[in-house]
């Protein structure tokens, strides 16, 4: 599944919203029995990603996901 969302939020409000929005969307996956990888893109090219903790293994697919340019990688 691959989601998008664009908003009308402004480069530092969405800098401060991005990682609250991987949290919440983190915390609710962790109760389910699913490997998943979340990454979060601001628009001034930050990127933060979550990975599950799930004992499944992440589909190869979800490694193709990966950051493909020079831009900063944050992890949670």
């Amino acid at each position: 599944m691959h989601i998008e969302l664009t908003s009308t939020l402004t480069t530092e409000d969405e800098n401060r919203l991005a990682p609250a929005v991987l949290k919440a969307l983190s915390g609710l996956l962790d109760m389910l029995p699913i490997a998943y990888l979340l990454r979060v893109e601001t628009t001034d090219q930050n990127v933060m990603e979550h990975m599950s903790n799930s004992q499944s293994p992440l589909p190869e697919s979800l490694a193709l996901l990966a950051p493909d340019s020079n831009r900063p990688l944050i992890e949670s």
